[in-house]
């Protein structure tokens, strides 16, 4: 398949609304991340997308539209709550999982009886929903377990030639995706925590939000670390050998359950005060780098929450393009709301592999 590469010129975005209304694929630019569209109410269009991605077919998919009124095509009812967290965060990195309509396609929800939902907040994307004529499923527009794309050229690097068209935007200004909310329980639950936090989401609609269990526990995935403990214990061949092992865990939202933002390169978290974070890093490339393994560094000051949200998954690219082994990553804060969203991405993309100093 050749893949056009566009731009977000009018011109170019009606040409691409024409590939998604014929069942086609178009990856686009968001303020999160770039995602790959298609017609969520195609059945056809959105298996594509599983296929083109190598995505588990229980993943659901979170469908993007450009006016809030076009949930209704969605949804049954919106309750006061969720039109309060419209009014507040919509167009926005804020995605709310509600009760779907029998006629949205199970493959778009993963054959739940939910659907997830957001407006972006992107010109380009806005008006490329709106030309399309559609709700656009869109999940990130990577390989699946590979870090999610902030850039067009991370795009042409894992899709080239396997879809219709890329609308090559400008860097994504937040970088990390979007914060999941359910609506559809008792309480209002955080399935997948991003930059609108726990604490913004309580201010707008003034009643407890909770937390889903699976990100407060040390594994979320059910992956057991794969190296834990000081320098001591540091395994034949070098930090860059060490391994783990996955075990299944039930999926509510997209990046609960599979490995998720992995680089080529083996991840380890370093956790504890930053002055002992960076001489622990120092030491340790030091030791991996005398056994003849290349090592790259992931470093961030410690209140640059934001920053390293924008920063996180270009560098992981970076690295993997660069070749290294290992890389060593310093852990933020998760007291802080967004930090605790930058971790979540972190954890993952490490299997969990930490080593408190």
């Amino acid at each position: 398949m050749n893949t056009q590469i566009l731009t977000t010129s009018q011109e170019d975005l009606h040409m691409a609304a024409r590939i998604i209304r014929q069942g086609g694929l178009v990856a686009f630019p968001t303020e999160t991340v770039y995602g790959l569209g298609g017609d969520a109410m195609n059945d056809e269009a959105v298996r594509k997308i599983y296929a083109v991605k190598g995505r588990p077919g229980d993943n659901p998919m979170i469908v993007h539209i450009a006016k809030a009124s076009e949930a209704g095509q969605l949804t049954p009812h919106l309750g006061g709550a969720t039109m309060s967290l419209i009014d507040s965060f919509w167009p926005g990195p804020l995605t709310l999982v509600l009760p779907k309509k029998a006629t949205v396609p199970a493959a778009t929800t993963g054959w739940l009886s939910t659907v997830a939902v957001r407006m972006p907040d992107h010109p380009a994307a806005l008006a490329l929903i709106r030309l399309s004529g559609c709700p656009l499923a869109a999940p990130s527009a990577n390989l699946s377990g590979r870090p999610s794309p902030t850039k067009a050229s991370h795009v042409v690097e894992d899709l080239d030639g396997k879809i219709d068209a890329i609308v090559a935007g400008e860097d994504c200004r937040v970088g990390i995706e979007s914060t999941v909310l359910d609506m559809t329980g008792v309480s209002p639950a955080i399935l997948r925590p991003g930059v609108i936090t726990r604490r913004d989401i309580e201010a707008a609609i003034g009643c407890k939000v909770e937390i889903d269990p699976s990100l407060r526990r040390t594994e979320p995935d059910g992956e057991p670390a794969a190296f834990t403990g000081g320098e001591a214990a540091l395994p034949a061949g070098g930090l860059a050998g060490a391994s783990g092992e996955a075990a299944a865990f039930c999926p509510k939202s997209p990046g609960m359950k599979y490995k998720h933002y992995a680089p080529k390169a083996r991840m380890i978290v370093l956790e504890g005060r930053q002055d002992r974070v960076k001489s622990a890093i120092d030491r340790l490339k030091k030791q991996d780098e005398s056994l003849g393994n290349r090592v790259g560094v992931i470093l961030f000051e410690e209140n640059a929450f934001s920053e390293a949200a924008h920063a996180f998954f270009a560098k992981l690219r970076e690295l993997d393009n660069q070749g290294v082994d290992l890389i060593l990553a310093g852990a933020l804060s998760d007291a802080d709301g967004v930090g605790f969203a930058v971790m979540n991405r972190m954890m993952k993309a490490a299997g969990h592999a930490v080593i408190k100093v």
